[in-house]
């Protein structure tokens, strides 16, 4: 076959309309092919004679989309240096934008001799088992697509699963339920409109790997945090029949969503890959360049450091590695229209030495990028290893999953005492965890549930996960999830008890969409969802964590609807500016007050009596001190909301001047939407019922 010198960048598989570039990185190669397979099966391999600064490249002229390929290293076999090349088995490219086929869990897919992982390397052919890199067409009409832009305190974030949001979709065509169509269907658009979603954040996209684990368990990796492509959109999302037809269709999708207002937020995965550790296959980076890819154990180089359990981390430190991750995360901005990224496990990927650092080579070169400090940057700022809990501490230009919101609003509505202080700061944006390094309160990503844990209807349902169905005696998920399933371990006839839950979903619901910061809802939530108790559907690719749409509850999706509006009505519950709870100006007016149920506000003492689960807060609309986007003044009503966790009724007496002479009740959580508004005069007593959210607008 013909073959070209071809340049060193871009790496991966370039089309240009007349043939194809093809470039790999890899520092320890000795002699490296590229070997392309034909319709049959048959592969030919090319010889990459050409190397530029550790890039080995070739051209092939004539090659075009729809070409599967892969890759041959030579080198060392040395695993005590860290150095694991075998020519024997076939290379997933790093770069590749798509991906035909999945791993067949055989013998060969091994890169040493079974039971001997630091022996000699197994010689057997890996290519029928492993998938093939695809090469694609750069070439999409994205007509007058624009991202939408939302800014960051108008967002209200939607956490979904591509497949899992539609398998079951009545109003979604067979054909393409569980695939990125589906996603852009108009039904599914239409709830999302419904729900006032402005960005829906999709589970891992890039191409995975089921686990031989899981396989050999009849179960499949669900979620998807086992990424082997980190540009290749998951080829089981699509309902296109070509090769390399997912790429499209992703964009279709995106496109679709943009011209609805929607943007599309991808979590990623750049923390690990599903090579596992070193009894893992070598199904990519391990062959390519073991050493430079990943962090392997400093006192053993045989052995990979892991924080992440998953068995390896990328070696962010290394300027290649840190080069795979730009590229990969500028591609799918610039290529594939994304508005954003939700990194999994992030403070893996900020760790040089040891330690997690805020001044790593990874939040320099984010920091700097002008493409990708551009888009919206969600850290889940925690990991597995030491000292990995980084809540608050990541650089201004990220906003952060606040577990700290997540486990306050739980322990509250639970009734947990000694909760009132922590509630507070994270109704109100959580500043002492962001504002001292100059983060604003959309800093903080609000979540009560997300995928990994209890649904929403779960968490008032059980105390104790249920996680039997995944094979591992039930040791697997969390253990401590703050939850309460009021008097009742699971399913229920009980009536006083299934009243209780639904109240009990709608103050969750309540305390986070009247929060400071930026909701995220977990998709299915609304409708009631139930994983029947497993708190870790990782590996559940059925009907226990697909979206059950014929069994939907109306009223609890009407409810949730009436917040999501009332919200992005309101701009005194989505202030780009933390409050100050000081007299405004001189006046009487604050910006906020936090009200005793004697209609006092609250001093010092207040706050450390630990059996107080009862709070007003005022907010102010008169005192945002924000413009608008034209600089004008931004007003909005004034609010009083009674938060009541006690399991009996409260008297509020609701406050006079200068905080207001005349009250409405707009939403009571103890009857939902049906409960007729009321007037109070300031002064007179309310009934907060047990356990219930009171919101109150200010008439007078």
């Amino acid at each position: 076959m013909q073959t070209w010198p071809g340049q060193p960048y871009p790496l991966g598989a370039t089309y240009d309309g007349a043939g194809t570039n093809f470039a790999l990185f890899s520092e320890v190669a000795e002699r490296v092919e590229l070997c392309l397979f034909g319709e049959d099966g048959r592969e030919e391999r090319v010889g990459c004679a050409e190397v530029t600064a550790l890039i080995w490249h070739a051209y092939v002229p004539g090659i075009g989309p729809g070409q599967r390929y892969g890759w041959r290293v030579h080198g060392p076999w040395d695993p005590e240096q860290g150095h694991r090349a075998n020519p024997s088995k076939l290379l997933l490219d790093p770069y590749a934008k798509a991906v035909e086929g999945a791993v067949r869990w055989h013998p060969a897919v091994f890169p040493y001799r079974l039971g001997d992982p630091d022996g000699p390397p197994d010689t057997e052919d890996s290519a029928p088992y492993v998938p093939k890199a695809v090469v694609t067409s750069p070439y999409f009409d994205w007509g007058q697509d624009r991202h939408p832009r939302t800014p960051w305190h108008e967002t209200l974030l939607y956490e979904a699963h591509v497949k899992g949001l539609t398998a079951r979709h009545p109003e979604v065509p067979p054909p393409l339920r569980g695939t990125f169509s589906g996603v852009s269907h108009p039904a599914v658009v239409e709830h999302l409109h419904r729900l006032g979603v402005t960005a829906i954040e999709l589970q891992p996209v890039h191409q995975f790997v089921h686990d031989h684990r899981l396989v050999e368990a009849g179960l499949r990796n669900y979620w998807g945090y086992n990424s082997i492509g980190f540009f290749a959109p998951h080829n089981e999302y699509s309902s296109a029949g070509q090769l390399g037809g997912q790429v499209n269709e992703l964009k279709q999708m995106v496109r679709t969503l943009h011209a609805e207002g929607i943007e599309v937020i991808l979590d990623v995965v750049y923390n690990h890959t599903a090579e596992g550790n070193h009894l893992g296959p070598m199904l990519s980076f391990r062959g390519i360049d073991n050493a430079a890819y990943y962090r392997l154990d400093p006192d053993d180089a045989r052995r990979y450091a892991d924080y992440t359990g998953t068995g390896n981390s990328l070696n962010a430190r290394h300027p290649h590695v840190l080069q795979l991750i730009m590229d990969s995360l500028r591609y799918w901005v610039l290529e594939m229209h994304v508005d954003g990224f939700r990194f999994d496990l992030a403070a893996t990927l900020a760790r040089e030495l040891h330690d997690v650092d805020r001044l790593s080579a990874f939040f320099d070169i984010i920091q700097q990028d002008p493409v990708i400090s551009q888009v919206k940057l969600i850290a889940e700022p925690w990991d597995v290893g030491e000292g990995g809990y980084q809540v608050g501490n990541f650089p201004p230009l990220w906003s952060e999953w606040n577990g700290r919101y997540r486990d306050a609003v739980r322990d509250y509505w639970r009734g947990r005492e000694q909760t009132l202080g922590e509630l507070a700061f994270r109704l109100t944006g959580s500043s002492d965890l962001y504002e001292s390094t100059g983060r604003r309160p959309f800093a903080s990503i609000n979540f009560v549930t997300c995928h990994d844990g209890f649904t929403l209807t779960d968490l008032v349902s059980y105390e104790q996960k249920h996680n039997e169905a995944n094979g591992e005696a039930n040791r697997d998920g969390e253990s401590h999830n703050r939850s309460w399933n009021c008097g009742v371990e699971g399913p229920t006839e009980d009536p006083g008890i299934l009243a209780l839950r639904a109240r009990q979903r709608r103050n969750l619901l309540t305390t986070l969409l009247l929060s400071q910061g930026v909701p995220m809802l977990l998709s299915g939530d609304e409708i009631g969802r139930t994983q029947q108790g497993n708190n870790n559907v990782y590996c559940q690719d059925n009907e226990l964590s697909w979206l059950d749409w014929e069994h939907a509850d109306p009223e609890l999706l009407e409810f949730t609807s009436w917040l999501t509006a009332f919200r992005h009505a309101h701009p005194v519950f989505r202030r780009r500016r933390y409050f100050e709870g000081r007299p405004i100006l001189g006046s009487e007016v604050h910006d906020i007050a936090w009200i005793r149920p004697d209609g006092r506000p609250m001093g010092q003492d207040d706050w450390d009596v630990g059996f107080a689960r009862t709070i007003g807060v005022y907010l102010n609309g008169e005192a945002i001190p924000s413009p608008g986007p034209r600089g004008e003044r931004v007003a909005d009503d004034t609010f009083f909301a009674v938060f009541n966790a006690h399991d009996g009724q409260v008297d509020f007496t609701l406050p006079g001047r200068p905080f207001g002479s005349q009250w409405v009740t707009l939403l009571d959580t103890y009857d939902g939407l049906s409960r007729r508004a009321r007037r109070y005069r300031a002064g007179s007593r309310a009934r907060i019922r047990a356990r219930s959210v009171v919101l109150f607008w200010r008439e007078l």
